[in-house]
């Protein structure tokens, strides 16, 4: 049996690492194929507790710096190259935990996991695998250290899992192991028919899911709002603040406060589902591409009339018209419109969600537990194979 050990530098409960815990779940009970996997954590955090509640073996390392110093923006290159050298130094300490667990191979769950995963995983002698979760792109990374990553990411990894085909795209994958992996959901517990049906305009709830910051859009959706014609009963906005963005927040508050919504600010929860499944409308609006956005497949799952950005990740999920529609963006008064043709067509809406629910079939954890243990098995075969040449 394979023992697969997954590292990431956080353990904050944000969309990357929630995919990781049900991935990590569906490896393990993969019938006639599981995998042994373990967690690697280097920093402690609610996503620690939550993954140990499903058996899963999780190991806190954890680091002697703040993550912060990695950035150029927060503590310039004196402190970069400090965070680079600590971060050798704990890749290092991964490695002989990584020894003691007998692993098989290391998964690396982000840039950083990638960089001490290089180390960790040398001194263990095993191969590493880069599942890539962000798109590797000047938009996200800057023009030249999008490169750097790129370089970085082909020369440290036997194998990469890209959480979307934009992803996959935006990386360097010449002779190495690759594929697309989307973050699978997991099956519903409620049965379709405990959902209300689509409710008269007037009456209209419409659901955001997402961790406030500038870049997912929520002002957004703010501004359409209230440029719209309709307006709904209720906007839940659903999300935290985890990386210092608190101040969007408020700006947010003060936006809705001054247009005059009806919006509801829930706050970080741990299963939004009962928000979406209380909506008729759940919106998607990141002004910047999506590397994936799992959030558009749960309101889909959920049962909503889902409208998403165009761009990335979302142009693999919804088909325009037919379970959803789409929208560039940034692009406010184009996102009223949309808001206005749904909240008016509960018949419209009633369509795209049923449509939406069996599309969201589609994106199930299993068919993603499938690809990730296909490269896994890839790579430890080839490792196996160049230690019996050696």
């Amino acid at each position: 049996m394979t023992r697969a050990v997954f590292l990431a530098h956080t353990a904050a409960p944000s969309g990357a690492e929630l995919a990781t815990l049900r991935l990590l779940s569906a490896l393990r009970d993969r019938p006639g194929a599981p995998f042994e996997v373990e967690l690697l954590v280097t920093e402690d955090g609610p996503m620690v507790e939550r993954v140990r509640a499903r058996g899963i073996p999780v190991t806190v390392q954890r680091n002697t710096f703040d993550s912060r110093s990695m950035t150029i923006a927060d503590s310039g290159a004196g402190g970069l190259l400090a965070g680079g050298v600590a971060l050798l130094k704990l890749g290092w300490t991964l490695g002989g935990v990584l020894r003691e667990r007998r692993a098989d191979v290391l998964v690396a769950e982000s840039t950083k996991a990638l960089l001490m995963g290089a180390v960790a995983a040398g001194r263990a002698r095993i191969p590493l695998v880069w599942q890539v979760h962000d798109l590797v792109s000047r938009e996200y990374f800057g023009r030249v250290l999008a490169v750097v990553v790129r370089l970085l990411g082909w020369l440290l990894a036997r194998g990469v899992i890209a959480n979307s085909r934009a992803t996959l795209g935006s990386l360097f994958t010449w002779r190495r192991a690759a594929v697309v992996a989307y973050p699978g959901v997991e099956p519903v517990t409620a049965p379709d028919d405990d959902r209300a049906p689509q409710r008269a305009p007037r009456d209209t709830v419409v659901a955001v899911v997402g961790r406030l910051c500038p870049w997912k859009g929520q002002d957004v959706l703010l501004r359409a709002l209230a440029a719209a014609r309709h307006r709904p009963r209720t906007v839940y906005i659903v999300g935290g603040t985890f990386f210092g963005e608190e101040s969007y927040r408020d700006e947010l508050v003060a936006l809705s406060d001054e247009l005059a919504l009806p919006v509801e600010f829930v706050g970080h929860v741990e299963d939004p589902t009962a928000y979406m499944r209380a909506a008729d409308i759940f919106v998607h609006c990141s002004v910047l591409a999506e590397p994936f956005g799992q959030v558009v497949v749960e309101g889909m799952q959920a049962g909503c009339a889902v409208i998403a950005a165009r761009a990335g990740g979302p142009l693999e999920i919804i088909r325009p018209g037919v379970d959803g529609f789409l929208v560039d963006g940034g692009d406010a008064a184009a996102l009223a419109r949309i808001l206005d043709q749904l909240i008016a067509d509960p018949e419209l809406r009633t369509r795209l969600a049923g449509s939406a629910r069996i599309r969201a079939r589609e994106f199930g954890i299993d068919a993603t537990a499938a690809a990730v243990a296909e490269v896994l098995t890839a790579v430890t075969a080839g490792s196996a194979r160049r230690s019996a040449v050696s």
